[in-house]
């Protein structure tokens, strides 16, 4: 097993090499390929992802909707390759430069971390996501997914590999581990000669398993218990339509809101209209003593765990709140670091919150749901990041790549 991982690894370190010297040219082409081939496979592919579907007993049903396939959502992958193909390539760039005293010419230039390997769960797209911003940025790819989508992964990175053997380039670039035990992901975490980083996605206990049992450098991607502050303010509509956007838009996702902070001063007037409009979706309200002695029959106590918890769900819990101060000080409490909002009128409340709240986005009268690669025009993502260090946010391009200085001189030498 460890022999297998070391043999994947060199195989992956020598075509990070030839993935590095590549022409952004060659790699826009390649990528072209790749998104006409998941055009053209996806009746195999969706074969294969029904297969997993129909495996996937006792999974919760938010897991089997991140499991599923279908035509429009292999369009979309197929679209997000072609959005990375369309974006500027970093490898290559100058940062900054300057000459020294000694009459140095000191470049930092933008290139390839190397290998990068990924472990995540039932959510097929990451096979497809990664590779091709891993591509694009020059980096060669060990995808390690969750055995409930094994045989879409083994599908998929198919495709992707074929491409890159019609191309003329290292099939090693791509590779899939297709044994699932959880002794061979430690082992993946252990690969410290040949991966350079390690990008977890899934669940929090998924993350935090990984940045705890790694030894291989880890960009953390968060869990994500959102928020969503409602002030006195707010144009009430407004904020009942984002809070409902983003709850049931997608509730399975890191960037769905699981809680809602409300301002005393309009709880009587605003808890009402969105209770009504959540009660459509048939979505669970757990409050506060104020929020329930608002809404009765509509919402159940949340108990003090309540507010930690990342649902992925049709539930929502509520609190209301006397100012804006205390809805600063339970979200920083209680989040997860990955995507806040507020809704207000109020352009210092607006500064406030978004000067004050930890976490790696922030928003001003919009939905939550916007935390995502391909909205923020990345093409796709390979994880969002909640740490602090290197990259934060959604990680597009340009987060996959390091610096390196390169030094021109004619002789010097230090005296």
């Amino acid at each position: 097993m460890t022999e297998l991982l070391a043999e994947m690894g060199a195989k992956a370190r020598q075509a990070s090499l030839t993935l590095a010297q590549l022409t952004t040219t060659q790699k826009n082409e390649v990528l072209e390929q790749i998104a006409l081939a998941l055009e053209k496979n996806t009746t195999e592919i969706i074969k294969a992802n029904q297969y997993d579907v129909e495996h996937a007993t006792g999974l919760a049903s938010k897991f089997v909707d991140r499991l599923t396939l279908d035509q429009g959502r292999i369009l979309a992958m197929a679209e997000g390759v072609r959005q990375v193909a369309s974006l500027p390539d970093p490898i290559g760039n100058i940062e900054r430069g300057w000459t020294t005293k000694a009459g140095l010419q000191i470049s930092q230039r933008r290139v390839p971390l190397g290998v990068i390997g990924m472990i995540f769960e039932a959510r097929p797209n990451v096979t497809v996501d990664s590779a091709a911003l891993c591509f694009k940025s020059g980096n060669a790819v060990i995808l390690r997914g969750g055995k409930e989508a094994l045989q879409t992964n083994i599908k998929l990175a198919q495709v992707i590999r074929n491409v890159l053997q019609e191309q003329g380039l290292p099939l090693d670039a791509v590779q899939i581990i297709q044994e699932t035990s959880h002794d061979l992901a430690q082992k993946f975490m252990q690969l410290t000669d040949y991966l350079d980083v390690l990008i977890p996605r899934g669940s929090a206990g998924l993350i935090q398993t990984v940045v705890k049992n790694a030894s291989v450098p880890v960009i953390e991607t968060g869990a994500g218990n959102c928020h969503i502050y409602v002030d006195e303010t707010a144009d009430l509509q407004m904020a009942c339509d984002i809070v409902v956007n983003a709850k049931t838009q997608r509730p399975s996702v890191c960037n769905a809101a699981e809680k809602l902070v409300v301002s005393s001063q309009i709880a009587f007037q605003f808890l009402p209209l969105v209770a009504r409009a959540l009660h459509k979706y048939n979505v669970e309200l757990r409050g506060d003593k104020r929020a329930c002695e608002i809404l009765g029959a509509q919402a159940v106590p949340a108990t003090k765990a309540d507010w930690d918890i990342e649902y992925n769900d049709y539930v929502m819990a509520i609190k209301v709140v006397d100012s804006l101060d205390e809805a600063i000080a339970h979200i920083n409490q209680h989040n997860t670091k990955h995507s806040e909002a507020i809704i207000t009128k109020d352009y210092q409340h607006s500064r406030d919150f978004t000067d004050r709240i930890d976490a790696a986005c922030v928003y001003v009268n919009a939905s939550t749901r916007f935390t995502d690669g391909f909205e923020f025009g990345f093409g796709a993502e390979i994880g969002i990041s909640t740490q602090k260090l290197h990259a934060r946010g959604p990680m597009g391009l340009n987060e996959l790549t390091t610096t390196k200085y390169v030094i021109l001189g004619d002789g010097q030498i230090r005296k």
